[in-house]
């Protein structure tokens, strides 16, 4: 004889299925229960502050704003100076032979890389220069790199 083809596991989650279901309609049929006939919604009103409320904000405390004093979008910020791009800095590592090293900012402390293709005038390590940081892949790269007379 044959062995039956339904094993215990598929019997349990069938059970599991039809439970579910009939949980399902259960919680259906309370909701149409306890539903107002009607009146399926409140009103919810907006205080000054932004938060949900029943009440009614008070005609008092109305602020009027002129539609000329609303901004949409981000104010667009000045371009900086040409002065303002220059930074001062240190080299602290510099190879010749493999044409790169590292300058660190006077002001921030932060290390910038440089190549030597950023380069104006030769330098070497610890000697004082002004540059000008530009984004490359893989992070800030001084650029127009002189030694600070």
């Amino acid at each position: 004889m044959g062995k039956s083809q339904e094993t215990w596991n598929k019997k349990e989650n069938e059970k599991k299925r039809l439970k579910k279901k009939k949980d399902k309609e259960a919680r259906k049929e309370e909701r149409k229960a306890n539903a107002k006939e009607g009146n399926s919604f409140e009103i919810a009103y907006v205080d000054e502050y932004g938060n949900f409320s029943s009440t009614p904000p008070d005609p008092q405390k109305k602020v009027s704003v002129k539609q000329e004093d609303i901004q949409v979008s981000v104010p667009k910020h000045a371009a900086p100076s040409k002065a303002d791009l220059i930074r001062k800095g240190i080299v602290t590592f510099f190879n010749d032979s493999k044409g790169y090293g590292f300058i660190k900012d006077s002001e921030t402390q932060e290390s910038v890389f440089v190549h030597i293709n950023g380069l104006i005038d030769p330098i070497k390590e610890n000697n004082k220069v002004t540059f000008e940081v530009e984004m490359g892949h893989k992070g800030p790269n001084a650029v127009r790199v002189k030694l600070a007379r």
